[in-house]
């Protein structure tokens, strides 16, 4: 039973869902027939309006066509009006830019360009379509007016705002104050900007436009002369101050302080003064000493007594004179140096000036032309300069190479920005430093030479020796002139190097060039003591001449020690010191043998053997007598004569009469002891004249006028 009813179930499941698939079946059909129904009603709708659409299209396509004929006449006619209109602008371009033309580009430069750029394409047009119609003359001729114009106010613009730079921020420029802390690069305003712009834009136009490089001329010239003017104005502003005020004014150093910079790189600047006292001592060595006159100013080396008997100093009038003239002289120095500088650093901002006004392709060449003036005036002053210190060294004045050495070595220290700044001009231009370069170290080499060869030759004149045996106006020269070269050793070294042809020259220059300084040193050394052997000869007392030869090499020994000289000279020859502790010892040693014809009667020679007590005969007696009066004589002469001779060194003059002191004295107490017991006079304070202390006490006093 159960099985029946579950089929029952499921029969009457099956036959629901058949009538509900049959149903759907049934509406499906109807859609469908709804479908085609509207379907077929909207193919009949689209038919329709194809119709109706080719009707239109058949309709309005003509009246397009007609239309866009009329629009295109319309255009032909407006851009015939257009071009007419144009066209007869261009026959009222003259009178229409008459007035503008006629006032000049001054102050509306914009307004002038753009009635220039009007009348050149009248120009153009009339060339092209008209070229027999008087227009073209009359707007040819308003342009040439135009550009005439144009340049004069190039021109004009340039010569009214180009001023020389000030001296005070050419000085900035160039680093002159080397004590600030602080400190920028200053840069030269050449033109006020916006003079400069417009400078710019008529440049522009006459370079594409005019047709010519009149402009460029005009712009060199002007140019030119301020850059002269500037550097003269420089050099008149040392000469109306001291470089020293100049530098450090207070209207500088209060422009500075309101103003903070940054630190820029120090340069090498020539210190006023620095060679002032060796080029008066050396000028009156050479003026005086060679010609025959007499006259000395040795100055006292560091260490020596201060008031250096037998050597004589300038008087204070001539020393004065002397002050004012070197005063001259350092600023002259001076002035060349920063005027070398100051050159550089203003045509390199004349160039980059240049660069924004004329056109590449004729930059270097104008910048050329630009330099010439300033540059050559340069020149010539070095020249000048050369040819001064010819003259000199003619006169035997060899001090002038002293006024050489810090232009020199500031030529060469600023070669490297002269070759960058020169780069592109012509051949010339660029050689024209080293060959003032060249002359400077050919003239400087030649005096170095010649300064050798006078020391060496220097006369023997009685008459010029120092009565006391001191220092020679000689020695002191020479000394302080090497010296000298310590502050210049690469300039003197390339000066001597420069007159060199060895393969060692050009492969180690800067070593090869000390080494040459450092022989030519020794060599002056070596004349001045075969010299002052010489000399020596003058002195008919061997002592003195000792005591002068002595003076004379201890005071080129200090010296050399006190300097960097010896350091110098060791470079190829390292026993100089050794040589002259030499040469001063056995000079010491000959002048003590002027003692010994003390010395030599206190001796036991030719003294009579005997007891105490015993009586002595006549001779014997007059032996001893003979003996006190010898010594006592001789201490008295010598120590007369000695008194008025100098050692200037302290510790050279105490070491003297201390080991003379212990000779003596040792000498004196023996023989006193020897003669203690024997009566050999009835009288003997009369022999007995000097106690040991006393011996002593006089040559203490050797050396010393005042004593």
């Amino acid at each position: 039973m159960i099985p029946t009813e579950e089929a029952s179930a499921r029969k009457r499941e099956i036959e629901e869902k058949l009538k509900q698939e049959q149903e759907t079946l049934s509406f499906i059909r109807e859609s469908l027939e709804k479908s085609d129904q509207l379907t077929k009603g909207m193919v009949s709708i689209l038919s329709s309006f194809e119709s109706r659409l080719m009707q239109l299209e058949n309709s309005i396509i003509p009246v397009h066509k007609q239309t866009e004929n009329l629009q295109r006449l319309q255009e032909n006619v407006d851009k015939t009006l257009s071009c007419m209109d144009h066209v007869i602008s261009y026959y009222h371009v003259a009178k229409d830019t008459d007035k503008i033309i006629r006032e000049g580009p001054a102050g509306r430069l914009d307004e002038y360009l753009s009635c220039i750029a009007k009348i050149q394409k009248a120009v153009e047009y009339f060339q092209d379509n008209n070229p027999d119609s008087p227009e073209l003359n009359t707007v040819k001729a308003r342009f040439e007016k135009g550009k005439e114009l144009l340049e004069a106010e190039f021109r004009s613009l340039l010569m009214r705002y180009s001023k020389p730079v000030p001296p005070i921020l050419i000085l900035d420029a160039i680093g002159g104050d080397e004590d600030m802390e602080v400190q920028e690069d200053v840069m030269l305003e050449h033109l006020p900007e916006a003079v400069l712009q417009d400078i710019i834009c008529i440049s522009a136009w006459l370079v594409e436009y005019g047709r010519n490089q009149d402009f460029m001329n005009v712009y060199f010239q002007v140019r030119s002369s301020q850059l002269d003017r500037s550097i003269k104005g420089l050099k008149e502003h040392f000469r109306k101050n001291s470089a020293t005020s100049a530098i450090h004014s207070p209207a500088v150093q209060a422009k500075r302080k309101e103003t903070p910079t940054k630190k820029a790189p120090k340069r090498p600047v020539y210190i006023p003064g620095t060679i002032r006292k060796a080029q008066n001592l050396l000028k009156q060595y050479s003026q005086h000493g060679l010609d025959g006159k007499k006259g000395s100013n040795l100055t006292p080396l560091e260490g020596f007594d201060h008031d250096l008997r037998g050597v004589k100093h300038l008087s204070d009038d001539k020393h004065g004179a002397a002050t004012g003239k070197d005063d001259v002289l350092d600023i002259e120095i001076d002035s060349y140096i920063h005027c070398i500088s100051a050159f550089v650093k203003l045509a390199q901002s004349e160039y980059a000036l240049l660069t924004e006004i004329i056109p590449e392709h004729h930059q270097k060449k104008t910048f050329d032309s630009l330099i010439q003036e300033a540059l050559d005036n340069l020149m010539l002053e070095g020249d000048n300069i050369v040819s001064a210190a010819r003259r000199a060294i003619v006169r035997h004045d060899y001090s002038a190479v002293l006024t050489i050495f810090p232009i020199l070595r500031h030529l060469k220290q600023t070669k490297p920005d002269f070759d960058v700044t020169l780069q592109g001009t012509a051949a010339s231009t660029k050689n024209k430093l080293p060959a003032l370069i060249t002359s400077m170290e050919t003239i400087g080499a030649k005096a170095l030479e010649e300064f050798a060869d006078s020391i060496k030759n220097d006369p023997d004149k009685e008459y010029n020796m120092p009565k006391d045996g001191t220092v020679h106006e000689l020695t002191s020269n020479a000394i302080l002139f090497l010296q000298q070269l310590l502050d210049f050793q690469e300039t003197a070294g390339a000066m001597l190097a420069s007159q060199e042809n060895s393969s060692s020259a050009n492969s180690y220059s800067s070593e090869f060039s000390r080494r040459l300084l450092s022989t030519y040193i020794y060599k002056v050394l070596g004349n001045l003591q075969l010299n002052l052997s010489n000399k020596a000869k003058v002195y008919e007392d061997p002592a003195l001449r000792a005591v002068f030869l002595h003076n004379n090499y201890n005071y080129i020994l200090k010296s050399l020690e006190k300097s960097e000289l010896i350091q110098l000279v060791a470079v190829t020859h390292k026993k100089v010191e050794s040589s002259y502790r030499e040469l001063i010892e056995q000079e010491i040693q000959n002048y003590q043998r002027s003692w010994l014809k003390v010395t030599e009667h206190l001796t036991e020679r030719n003294i009579p053997a005997f007891l105490p007590g015993t009586k002595l005969k006549d001779k014997e007696r007059q032996i001893i007598k003979d003996k006190f009066k010898g010594f006592n004589d001789g201490l008295e002469e010598l120590c007369k004569i000695q008194k008025g001779w100098a050692v200037p060194d302290k510790e050279q003059r105490d070491a003297i009469r201390h080991a003379q002191k212990r000779v003596v004295s040792e000498a004196y107490k023996a023989f006193l002891q020897r003669c203690a017991n024997i009566s050999f006079t009835k009288n003997p304070e009369k022999y007995r004249r000097y106690a040991p202390e006393q011996v002593e006490e006089m040559i203490d006093k050797l050396f010393d006028t005042s004593a």
